[in-house]
């Protein structure tokens, strides 16, 4: 593509063809991938890139889309090239400082939404928020909740502040390392998407997971420090009655509902997702 003029539909099919070699995609992926990127550089919707698809593309165009393809092909994730995420219908920002938020997470907002009454003001705590895709998600569907989000990571505060910010949600965001700047405080419902990725697990040098923040998605030998460390302090932070929800690992159920019944959660269970596995646990604090 040196010097010739290109158009829309042609840049999209080179760019379809580099990717599903590079990264090994099914063709109809990579196709995504390509035009996902066009649309960002363009500043255009889907539909604008089928309507426009023999239109001719200007030199800075061209460059510009090549640069963000040349890091995909190195396998750069399409949500940090272009910025953003979309989640439970709505664009979160997204940077290489947070986790990209996915699907899988939908099953949490929707078992947490089952527990806040859209008529009651209950406080909701959402730990290790990243990108605020939970916590603001939550708070957005159930304006009456008082919905506190925390993280040890100062620059994911910093995007989900923002993410807070462009979608006109109120979440208090604190700095804190779990629960160590929530003292004496308790809520109703508390979530939480934490790593639970084992150290040593190949899938950590794959695919998208490559580029996300290691702190995040790892949680010592076997995955399930962060769940232990969690499970163990949430007693001191619940309401009498009040509900932990948990997202985990496809094969982690049972250990984790194991972790609950030692603690203070007498009567857990599991919930699976759209794939038929069990994906989330939890259940109510003894009163």
């Amino acid at each position: 593509m040196n010097g010739e003029a290109i158009t829309v539909a042609g840049l999209i099919d080179d760019a379809t063809a580099r990717i599903a070699a590079a990264l090994d995609l099914l063709r109809r992926d990579a196709r995504l991938d390509a035009r996902v990127l066009a649309a960002h550089v363009l500043g255009v919707d889907a539909a604008w890139l089928i309507a426009h698809d023999t239109d001719l593309l200007s030199a800075q165009q061209i460059d510009a889309y090549q640069t963000l393809l040349a890091r995909r092909l190195n396998g750069s994730p399409i949500a940090y090239l272009i910025g953003s995420r979309e989640f439970f219908g709505r664009p979160f920002r997204v940077s290489p400082d947070v986790l990209i938020p996915r699907p899988d997470t939908e099953r949490l907002i929707e078992l947490a939404l089952e527990q806040i009454p859209p008529d009651q003001a209950v406080d909701v705590l959402d730990l290790g928020t990243g990108s605020g895709c939970i916590a603001i998600t939550l708070a957005r569907e159930r304006p009456l909740a008082h919905v506190t989000a925390v993280d040890s990571s100062p620059a994911a505060l910093a995007i989900a502040q923002r993410n807070a910010a462009s979608l006109d949600v109120c979440v208090e965001f604190l700095a804190s390392d779990w629960f160590s700047a929530l003292a004496g405080r308790r809520f109703d419902l508390v979530v939480s998407n934490p790593p639970y990725i084992a150290a040593a697990d190949p899938h950590l040098a794959q695919g998208d997971v490559r580029f996300e923040p290691l702190s995040a998605l790892a949680a010592g030998p076997d995955g399930l420090d962060d769940l232990r460390h969690l499970i163990a302090a949430v007693c001191a932070h619940l309401q009498p009655g009040g509900t932990l929800l948990l997202e985990h690992g496809y094969d982690q159920a049972e250990a984790v509902r194991t972790l609950l019944q030692q603690s203070c959660i007498p009567f857990p269970r599991s919930w699976n997702d759209l794939s038929g596995i069990p994906r989330v646990s939890g259940g109510e604090l003894s009163e």
